[in-house]
């Protein structure tokens, strides 16, 4: 697939949110070579509800493949954790949430800060890609890895709300899979309150990824979101609805702990 466009992300859905509503917050983060578009749906929902939302663009994400190769996860561990700590001084709860990669940095923010509640959506604790862990040893050679067009998955996502990049710098693999491993390691340090949502239609993560979480977090309260027959990005699809009503319900117990 041909790499992206300047302009193809100019478009309101792929614009960050930046809402202030009740007391109780929650950050929004989309996945490797995705955008804001893919959070878009959870999040006009969210404001619906008159909860206080703030969702990112990851750096080098959401304008041309080119600016990936100038930031690796350092980058977008530092603007997760920055996005967070604006919630919490503003609000009385703070949820991290992400979708994919994001889901990754909102465990991994939750490792590592005092969040109230933590959501991670199609998180991968692996991938079906053997080949992210050479992704360093391999970018001199291929220099540029094209997603496979999947016809008959995108049929199953709301096209309207479907922006990423068609493809990523080789390089840039190594640095998610930095992520994935640096946040497997640590998962004993969540210990609050958990979401794990994934479908059992996930055509990229390890199937196992949720449970590996559930089970190595320290969380007294944890639950899993089993979702059936939809793709890796869950959120623009049939199951977003569910996604929603799950992160209500976490939202609200963060918000009786507190």
């Amino acid at each position: 697939m041909e790499p992206t466009k300047i302009g193809y992300f100019d478009t309101p859905v792929c614009q960050p949110v930046n809402h202030q509503g009740n007391d109780c917050g929650i950050l929004l983060m989309h996945g490797f070579t995705g955008s804001p578009a893919h959070m878009r749906k959870l999040a006009d929902g969210l404001v619906e509800k008159g909860y206080t939302v703030k969702s990112i663009v990851l750096p080098g994400h959401a304008t041309v493949e080119e600016d990936m190769r100038k930031v690796g996860w350092e980058k977008w561990l530092q603007a997760a954790k920055e996005a967070a700590m604006q919630l919490m001084e503003q609000c009385a709860t703070t949820t991290v949430c992400g979708l994919s990669m994001g889901g990754v940095l909102a465990l991994l923010v939750a490792e590592q800060m005092k969040v109230n509640a933590c959501v991670p959506i199609s998180a991968p604790m692996a991938t079906q890609n053997r080949f992210l862990p050479l992704s360093r040893i391999v970018a001199p050679i291929y220099k540029r890895v094209s997603w496979v067009d999947h016809p008959e998955r995108k049929q199953l996502l709301d096209q309207s709300y479907d922006y990423g990049y068609t493809g990523f710098p080789t390089a840039s693999g190594q640095d998610l899979y930095h992520l994935i491993r640096l946040a497997r390691k640590n998962l004993f340090n969540i210990n609050c309150p958990l979401l794990c949502v994934q479908s059992d239609g996930d055509e990229t993560i390890w199937p196992g990824s949720a449970d590996c979480i559930l089970n190595g977090i320290s969380s007294e309260k944890k639950w899993k979101l089993q979702l059936h027959e939809v793709p890796h990005v869950c959120t623009i699809s049939k199951e977003s609805p569910a996604i929603l009503d799950g992160i209500i319900r976490v939202l609200e117990e963060a918000r009786q702990e507190k």
